[in-house]
């Protein structure tokens, strides 16, 4: 048997996520491949969903967290902003704090499970 054990923090403004496990995945995604349509393929969503979750995380930040540029025969491209950049590193210094805070107490949870 496999135990697995995962922090999923959000950071909500009003009832909507502003900062959370699907847009911080995207972020990196983006970061990685320069574009929302190959991130969307990357982490197989569409291209809509990448785009919303984008947008919805620009909307509630002070200034956005990906710039873009419209495609054509130039090409089009998006990257993070320094803001974008920010995030991706906090966030994911927060799930290595809390991994580290408490990992006694998972190793003792993980023990109760059946073998």
């Amino acid at each position: 048997m496999k135990t697995r054990v995962q922090f999923r923090l959000r950071i909500y403004r009003d009832d909507s996520i502003a900062i959370g496990p699907g847009k911080i995945a995207v972020l990196e995604a983006v970061a990685e491949t320069g574009s929302i349509s190959a991130a969307a393929r990357q982490l197989g969503m569409s291209y809509r969903r990448a785009w919303m979750l984008i947008d919805e995380m620009n909307h509630a930040l002070s200034s956005p967290a990906v710039n873009t540029a419209a495609g054509g025969s130039r090409g089009g491209g998006s990257a993070l902003t320094p803001v974008g950049e920010e995030i991706v590193k906090h966030y994911r210094a927060i799930e290595n704090a809390a991994r580290l805070a408490t990992a006694a107490d998972v190793r003792a949870l993980t023990r109760l499970l059946a073998s």
